[in-house]
């Protein structure tokens, strides 16, 4: 409705002025647009789970998942004994208990990482390439038969001058046996260990665009993940953030960070009972990591526990309650995946998610059905806070803590409607 009289509207300036301003702000753009692409829109697993290249199977995946369950079982045979370890809501714990069990069954590990650095050591070369032609042909076989996990590849030796060679020599026989099965498949992940010079990023930048060519594939097809695992990762010796510097030089190839809990604490020298992902130089470390790469499209990983949930039962629920709230921590600081060493660490991986998301769920889906359509609340959101509310939802049906059908229920939005509001400018940039 209108106030009964119109204003005179009267500008100062001619178009020539908003011509040059822009002109001259075009090559910032550009840039913007470059550097800062917004987050890919893609699954994000909640973890990764590294298996030695030498003990890989192809009944390793399942077997993770049969151990988890068989801790379960013994452990925490029904909901209320899980839900009295980890102080579970009463609310939320059969549900939460159900979903586990569910998931273990169904798709126990979402991010599989063969390992040929320190989990794999030092091997004889012709140990090294068979075992890293066998993960390759596993991996294969695991897509052509419809039981591959969602993610998947290889952590190589790092580009150390002792080790780079044998690095780069596994990276390749992988690759080959990769391509020679068939088209790559999508999810394929590359680690990059131990990276203190973004003189090493690009290394591996280079040995991608090699590989690429000799294949024919398509310039840029192949990503890597970023280690961070030193403190010259973190600070560079002028002052700057050396993992910024990072990003760029993996000129749009870099998919994630991962911190690495125990070989960053060592550099510091933080000892060895205080090494832990929620020891304050690992919380510096990760916020230096994750403004970095804001909005770059780069993802941030936390890093492991060593603390194993074996022997007797009050040693595992110790475990479990420490892995449970190490998780539940990374996951109210937004750094949504994490390293799993153990099969036994994958109840409480999933048990903290799902109740993360379970929990968030019902004020989420309400302040954004509210934002979404309009309705006065007790909260003015703003379409910030939408990106924030619909990722949450996306990532709660990712991992199968949240259905599509409650979600539209609750919310009256599709999947479609929610990556838009989780992606809210063209351009693909974060919202201001």
């Amino acid at each position: 409705m209108g106030h009964g009289r119109q204003e005179t509207v009267a500008t100062s300036l001619p178009a020539a002025v908003s011509e040059a301003v822009g002109a001259s702000l075009a090559p910032v753009d550009a840039e913007l647009d470059r550097r800062y692409p917004g987050d890919p829109g893609t699954r994000q697993p909640v973890h990764t789970v590294y298996v030695p290249g030498d003990a890989f199977t192809a009944g390793t995946v399942r077997s993770w998942g049969d151990q988890a369950l068989a801790a379960l079982d013994e452990h925490a045979p029904e909901a209320a004994a899980l839900a009295a370890v980890l102080e579970l809501p009463r609310d939320l714990a059969e549900d939460v208990y159900a979903r586990v069990r569910a998931k273990l069954a169904r798709e126990p590990v979402e991010d599989l990482r063969v390992d040929f650095e320190d989990g794999y050591g030092v091997r004889p070369d012709a140990e090294e390439d068979e075992a890293a032609a066998r993960a390759a042909r596993l991996i294969a076989e695991a897509h052509a038969r419809g039981t591959a996990t969602p993610c998947a590849g290889i952590r190589m030796k790092c580009m150390e001058a002792a080790v780079r060679d044998r690095g780069i020599r596994t990276l390749d026989v992988f690759l080959t046996g990769l391509t020679a099965a068939g088209p790559l498949p999508g999810g394929l992940l590359l680690t990059l260990p131990k990276v203190t010079y973004p003189q090493q990023v690009t290394a591996m930048v280079r040995l991608l665009e090699a590989f690429e060519q000799a294949h024919g594939l398509t310039p840029g097809r192949l990503g890597f993940e970023i280690q961070i695992e030193t403190s010259q990762a973190i600070l560079a010796t002028d002052g700057t953030a050396t993992v910024a510097r990072m990003i760029q030089a993996a000129e749009g190839r870099a998919t994630g960070l991962h911190y690495g809990t125990f070989d960053y604490s060592a550099c510091l020298g933080v000892s060895a009972a205080h090494q832990a992902s929620d020891h304050p130089a690992a919380d510096h470390a990760k916020a230096v990591m994750q403004v970095a790469a804001a909005g770059t499209g780069v993802r941030v990983c936390d890093g492991s526990t060593n603390v194993l949930p074996v022997g007797p039962t009050e040693q595992v629920h110790d475990a479990w309650r420490l892995h449970y709230r190490l998780t539940r921590r990374a996951l109210a600081r937004a750094y949504y995946q994490g390293w799993d060493m153990h099969p036994g660490h994958l109840p409480t991986r999933y048990a903290a998610v799902y109740a993360f998301y379970r929990e968030g769920f019902a004020r989420a889906a309400e302040r954004l059905a509210r934002y979404a359509h309009r309705r006065a609340g007790d909260v003015m959101d703003e379409p910030a806070t939408a990106k924030a509310l619909s990722g949450h939802l996306l990532r709660g049906l990712d991992c199968g803590a949240l259905d599509t059908e409650e979600v539209t229920g609750a919310t009256g939005l599709t999947r479609a409607h929610l990556e838009a509001f989780a992606a809210p400018r063209p351009s693909g940039l974060m919202a201001s």
